[in-house]
């Protein structure tokens, strides 16, 4: 740790928000009640796909109890314009579409009327008098089988983009993508060794265990307030003002602590939907989803499939790579293509690099984020076929990396070029680790992968104020998901010169601070980190202009040091250091109230890279994988509390290892989810994995006062392939479509080494 030359930074002071949340004070979205509040629910669609020819009412409305109906009609249609929602991009008018169906039903689950009644059990008697008429139309829902000439199109407008001349008719093909560094068919032409690999992984629910909930409140004067379990209460604001065609100045937004959200809250779903029945009653409507409806009608991370072709010398230098990605974005337009083909090879130093990338639409729920969203797919083919080239090679995993690794001044195939990064010191922290120096135990097998995150900034805001006691009160506008209150308070502290202690952080409404995006891309700490720390210097700007007055001398000639105001010196004259406490005691006769502001669009964000092993036991009986010893290390740039970053790395690895082993969203013949809740969808919990020893890298960012790099995104990313390539050294079976499930790997395994009849 670098809490050598910090007084704060480094250290593991208790969580601001760790007393409430122990206690159940805090609150969470369904939390939130009004008096006289009504109860909404949605009514979905039962079909994959299908035209919506009517949608009756008229009995649902008139249900004692039932205060208003909506439907597609009530929402204004919006213009074919592209937006960003957290790490991707989405078209209003499809957000209108999925919040509220409107020609089609394009998944079970798509929500097609609303209710708001006086009760729970009235509002879902009165779901079951809404009639639809539907007319059924044929479905598809993998990704291959959507790229098919013959398959059932979604969209009669949607023509691929990125194609040259653009195709004359409408495919579920929504955009090609093709990212080219160098001459790959030249590379391939040096190539000693070419391995070519097909991989396939499916969708997986971020897993959160908070359901989406809301509640909003539409005054008579036009004003309406929510309350939200979400990512981004400024998104939600932007996307109800633009669907309602409400002021944004009209709406206020009030984010809930929230249980989790990895990215699958950057979305609205339930909010425009209350706020517009609120609106139709003038009572506050909540809403908050079931299990069920999580799964049926919310993002997954998405699916799809990934050919891998690299080619190197018998040395180990990589000459050429490939790749071709396609991703399932479900109903609409919009998987995280770009990442995903971004981030294939961004480990590597390769001369010579060519991806293609694929959006496909199909008869699914629109896709959402999910940490790092697109990067661990095509991880888990880079980093697998890595693993058969250096099996190939009769080389070690780590060495291969480091023949090939990123540094400083390597050039992207996506365009950028590296500063400061610490990948190689990654490897290295690996190759040197307790672990990866301990023998593999009998039985067992290790795997190693690497993955990318590139981290983002974007807009931020923040304030800092000085209470009347001298305390400092810490304003931000992002929502807490990954201990960004604790950062925050920490680098204010730390920049102040006064205890962690006497700063509160604090998260505003939309009304109550500047704009800030979402809390995602691992972006806060750092963007709104930056934020803070120039509204702490803004602040200690004033406090020097008020100690200046204080004693009558220039402010040039008062300096701020470990809390206090001092001369800056002994020319100065004679004075008393003033704490802040002295400060704020004397506001009223210096200026009045002492604060600092700051806003920004936060532009240097320090990409990061991890590298993790893991021992595991396959038996080959039953297919069971049995995780044995698994450590994450990661550059990250400055652990400002390491303790949160440590159970950022342990947290995306048990996510990822899920994803690897047993994750999956399974459908039927029919187009229908088979497996809508926590019992049938098999993720991880405590007793699955041991203990995940983490390494952490410090390579400071140098576009940061404080060196941070985010660190929330990477751990998801080589835990897909580490697990896969561990599996492979274990069985001698290259798995190559996730999830690797008892009943698939047991199959691959019987597959490959036929049983004797007797067995």
């Amino acid at each position: 740790m670098s809490n050598g030359s910090y007084k704060w930074i480094g250290t593991r002071p208790n969580r601001p928000d760790g007393a409430d949340k122990v206690t159940g004070r805090a609150r969470f979205g369904a939390d939130f009640n009004m008096p006289g509040q009504l109860i909404g629910k949605v009514l979905r669609s039962p079909h994959a796909h299908a035209r919506i020819r009517s949608i009756d009412t008229s009995a649902a409305a008139a249900l004692p109890g039932v205060k208003a109906v909506v439907t597609a009609q009530d929402f204004p249609d919006q213009p074919n314009v592209v937006v960003p929602t957290g790490e991707m991009q989405v078209n209003l008018r499809d957000v209108t579409r999925n919040v509220m169906a409107r020609e089609k039903a394009l998944y079970e689950g798509h929500a097609v009327a609303a209710v708001a009644a006086t009760t729970e059990a009235v509002a879902r008697q009165a779901l079951a008098l809404i009639k639809v008429d539907y007319e059924v139309l044929p479905h598809v829902i993998d990704v291959e089988a959507a790229m098919k000439d013959d398959a059932p199109v979604l969209h009669d407008h949607l023509i691929t983009e990125g194609v040259k001349p653009a195709p004359d008719k409408a495919s579920n093909i929504a955009k090609r993508m093709d990212n080219v560094k160098g001459d790959v068919e030249a590379g391939f032409r040096q190539a000693e060794v070419v391995i070519e690999r097909r991989y396939a992984t499916q969708p997986v629910h971020q897993g959160y265990i908070e359901p989406h909930a809301t509640l909003a409140s539409a005054a008579e004067d036009g004003q309406v307030q929510i309350w939200s379990t979400t990512q981004g209460h400024f998104q939600v604001r932007g996307f109800c003002s633009r669907l309602l065609g409400v002021e944004a100045s009209q709406i206020r937004v009030t984010p809930s602590e929230i249980g989790g959200g990895f990215g699958g809250k950057t979305v609205v779903y339930l909010e425009p939907v209350a706020m517009r029945l609120s609106q139709k009653t003038g009572k506050p409507v909540k809403m908050v989803m079931s299990r069920e409806e999580v799964f049926r009608a919310s993002g997954p991370a998405p699916g799809g499939t990934v050919a891998v072709k690299i080619g190197a010398r018998r040395d180990g230098r990589i000459v050429a790579a490939e790749c071709t990605v396609a991703l399932q974005a479900g109903a609409f337009p919009g998987s995280p293509l770009g990442p995903a083909c971004w981030t294939s090879f961004a480990c590597y130093d390769i001369d010579n690099i060519k991806v293609v990338g694929f959006d496909v639409v199909s008869n699914r729920p629109k896709v959402a984020a999910y940490r790092a969203p697109g990067a661990p797919i095509s991880a888990w083919a880079v980093e697998s076929t890595l693993d058969i080239l250096a099996q190939e090679l009769g080389m070690d995993p780590i060495d291969l990396r480091l023949k090939n690794a990123a540094k400083k001044g390597t050039k992207t195939s996506y365009g950028p070029t590296f500063d400061t990064i610490g990948f190689v010191e990654t490897l290295e922290a690996v190759k040197s680790s307790a672990h990866y120096r301990s023998p593999v135990k009998p039985g067992m097998a290790r795997g190693v992968a690497a993955g990318f995150w590139f981290n983002v900034g974007a807009d931020s805001s923040a304030a800092a104020h000085v209470a009347e006691d001298g305390t400092v009160t810490v304003i931000s506008g992002n929502p807490d998901i990954g201990g960004s209150r604790a950062s925050l308070a920490l680098m204010a502290a730390e920049e102040l010169g006064v205890d962690y202690d006497k700063v509160r952080p604090v998260i505003a409404d939309t009304s109550s601070i500047g704009f800030n995006f979402v809390t995602g891309g691992s972006r806060v700490t750092f963007a709104t980190g930056l934020a803070v720390v120039n509204s702490v210097k803004d602040m200690i700007r004033e406090l020097k202009v008020r100690a200046a007055k204080t004693w009558k001398v220039d402010p040039e000639a008062v300096v701020w040091e470990n809390g206090h105001a001092r001369p800056a010196g002994s020319n100065v004259g004679e004075f008393e250091p003033l704490s802040l406490a002295d400060l704020a005691a004397s506001a009223g006769r210096t200026g009045g109230p002492i604060n600092g502001h700051a806003q920004l669009n936060a532009q240097g964000a320090g990409p990061g890279f991890g590298v993790h092993v893991v021992d595991l036991a396959v038996d080959r009986d039953t297919g069971i994988v049995t995780i044995d010893r698994y450590t994450a290390a990661q550059d990250v740039g400055t652990a400002i509390h390491p303790s949160y970053v440590e159970g950022q790395l342990q947290g995306g690895v048990v996510q990822g290892v899920g994803w690897a082993l047993n994750e999956e969203y399974i459908y039927n013949a029919k187009g229908k989810l088979d497996n809508p809740g926590f019992l049938d969808y098999r993720m991880p919990v405590a007793s699955d994995l041991p203990m995940i020893e983490t390494i952490l890298v410090e390579v400071p960012n140098p576009h940061h006062p404080y060196g941070v790099r985010g660190v929330g995104e990477v751990p998801i990313v080589p835990p897909l392939a580490a697990v896969g390539n561990a599996v492979a050294r274990a069985t001698g079976v290259r798995m190559t479509d996730l999830p690797m499930s008892p009943p698939r790997l047991s199959a691959a395994l019987d597959a490959a080494t036929p049983r004797m009849a007797a067995e």
